[in-house]
């Protein structure tokens, strides 16, 4: 006889919506969710977050007992909505506040990266404001490279940088988002995601958009963005495989995630290209009650950093 889930009898509030750019796509994401945990008929109720109201009034009207985080992006993936339900006394779903304000800082990611000696494309932070300085700190960059706010996800406000003069329009896109912006050297390659449970490599994902890059369109709006599970992506050092994992890929992502101390299953994503160079994106950790980690794993892949190839880049 099983035992109980934990939260068995009490009552879930989905909080989807927000107030960041990826809004639209989180209230996606919270109806499958609610949808999902009444079909299994759990005590669910949504709450949809907008701008000029109160989360904390709303949980406390909810009457809910646990949270299940169905945010994306600023405020929500954070490490904001974490702390605030740490203050309420409310369990959530998803990695802790300093996993996801650490995953969601690329500035922080990237030192962090460096601080654990995993190789990274080049990279460089430029002010929030318009600096007449900017294009000189980018004069001995060579294009294309590309150009994101530091602290959003799904692609939000990024833009690839084919010649200086595209340099101006790029940074006036990442800087309608809030925070820094970062620019990094560009590394084309087929991109692939592996899923991470508990240090243990699920597998990897190969995504094939429409699109010259795996943007916000791509993701979430297109029809036409292919996914492989089982990735025919193969640079020479792959070596041998497990069924279909890529072990040198798979054996990448953990350590990256282990650095911002992702308490929840993170997705990390890397891209090969012809030259057997390799980017890992680490982005927002995915959200999980981490109590369910436990049961029906496969072998696991364990990770050490020694064993990364010397044309590994994350990123």
């Amino acid at each position: 006889m099983s035992k109980p889930h934990r939260f068995a009898g009490r009552r879930v509030a989905v909080v989807m919506g927000g107030l960041s750019a990826e809004r639209e796509v989180s209230l996606d994401t919270g109806a499958g969710v609610l949808a999902a945990l009444l079909e299994h008929r759990w005590d669910a109720v949504a709450i949809d977050w907008t701008p000029g109201t109160s989360l904390a009034k709303l949980l406390e009207a909810s009457g809910a007992a646990v949270v299940w985080n169905a945010l994306h992006g600023t405020w929500g993936e954070d490490g904001a909505v974490q702390g605030l339900c740490a203050c309420l006394q409310i369990p959530c779903s998803g990695s802790g506040i300093l996993a996801s304000a650490l995953a969601m800082d690329k500035v922080m990611s990237k030192r962090i990266f460096e601080s654990n000696s995993l190789p990274t494309p080049r990279w460089r932070v430029l002010p929030h404001e318009p600096s007449p300085g900017d294009a000189a700190a980018l004069a001995d960059w060579a294009v294309p490279y590309v150009v994101k706010p530091a602290n959003e996800g799904s692609s939000v406000g990024v833009s690839i940088v084919d010649a200086p003069d595209q340099l101006e329009a790029a940074l006036a896109l990442a800087r309608t988002f809030h925070g820094p912006v970062i620019v990094e050297e560009y590394i084309a390659g087929t991109e692939l995601f592996v899923g991470i449970l508990n240090d243990r490599v699920l597998g990897s994902v190969e995504v094939h958009p429409a699109t010259r890059f795996y943007d916000y369109e791509a993701k979430y709006k297109r029809t036409d963005t292919r996914y492989l599970i089982r990735p025919s992506c193969q640079p020479p050092w792959c070596g041998a495989r497990s069924r279909w994992r890529s072990r040198p890929i798979a054996r990448s992502a953990a350590p990256a995630m282990r650095g911002p101390t992702c308490g929840s299953p993170p997705r990390a994503s890397r891209s090969c290209s012809r030259s057997t160079r390799c980017r890992h994106d680490q982005d927002e950790p995915l959200a999980q009650d981490r109590q369910e980690r436990r049961h029906g794993l496969p072998d696991p892949v364990r990770a050490d950093p020694r064993d990364l190839h010397d044309d590994l880049m994350i990123w």
